[in-house]
């Protein structure tokens, strides 16, 4: 069997971005105002700063304004709480970004529930959740948002599928499965206490590793000819799935880095200027 087929997550997020791009323009003239992305950040982890500062560098390239909030470690869950709830009253922005992790001391519940449903951009709180599980319009989460976008570019159809999500996390696992759903696939959920994983994942049509272990999936357990999204990002530059032996077996695969993760900021920033839109009464 020929190896795998790698989604180019980066050159469709490129994409995604440059349309996204001219829609902000389009908005910008029009209303004489631009989509203004908040980025909140809790502490100094070196890995959120540079995923913030990322960010930030991709709302300039979209022609998106971008307002960064650098909160100290020691700020309470009540004192967050209350930053994000200015922002969700201020007219001038439009999509808040709460980055995590955010400190063990913080209830993150409590802290995504105090963004308004409207600006709610990361697809984070329960109105989100709730309005991507019954299809009704909202804001998708950027990660499962950008996977479904990927497996549209390369004309993967979950109908009739049998898919299954490796993790359930309330803003990449369940929200992925429930999209898949939403399409017809067959959605099994698994996680590290599932029992014979390699069973559950070898018969799956496509793969959705979320799990935050590192090559936790083997090659060996995927089914010939399945499409493999790897979402996990750890320490090395690796993902959940054993690249090199999983390419040769799957049909379909997602490189680490350079598959999901590009997606999941071009959703951020397309979901974006939608908020925009529709907060200035212009949506399409």
């Amino acid at each position: 069997m020929a190896q795998a087929r790698l989604m180019d997550g980066t050159a469709l997020a490129r994409t995604l971005v440059e349309e996204t791009g001219r829609r902000a323009a389009d908005l910008t003239a029009r209303t004489g105002t631009a989509p203004c992305l908040a980025t909140v950040l809790v502490g100094a982890d070196p890995a959120s700063v540079t995923y913030v500062r990322m960010k930030q560098n991709r709302c300039r390239t979209a022609g998106i304004a971008s307002r960064h909030v650098e909160l100290p470690a020691t700020t309470t869950t009540g004192e967050l709480v209350a930053t994000l709830r200015e922002l969700s009253a201020d007219p001038a922005v439009h999509g808040i970004l709460l980055q995590h992790p955010m400190g063990e001391h913080i209830d993150e519940r409590a802290a995504f529930e105090a963004i308004a449903p409207e600006k709610d951009v990361d697809g984070v709180t329960f109105a989100s959740f709730a309005t991507m599980s019954f299809g009704l319009p909202g804001f998708v989460s950027c990660t499962p948002g950008g996977i479904m976008r990927l497996l549209d570019a390369y004309d993967v159809d979950p109908s009739g599928k049998r898919a299954v999500v490796v993790g359930r996390s309330a803003i990449l696992g369940k929200p992925a499965g429930m999209l898949l759903l939403a399409r017809d696939a067959t959605v099994t959920y698994c996680h590290s206490r599932t029992r014979d994983l390699s069973a559950a994942v070898s018969e799956a049509d496509i793969v959705v590793a979320a799990v935050g272990r590192a090559r936790l999936i083997k090659g060996q357990d995927i089914k010939p000819g399945a499409v493999v999204i790897d979402a996990g990002y750890n320490a090395g530059n690796v993902g959940d799935v054993d690249f090199d032996s999983a390419v040769e077996r799957a049909a379909l695969i997602t490189p680490v880095p350079g598959g999901v993760g590009p997606m999941t900021i071009a959703t951020l920033l397309e979901q974006t200027v939608d908020a925009a839109a529709r907060q200035l009464g212009v949506a399409r």
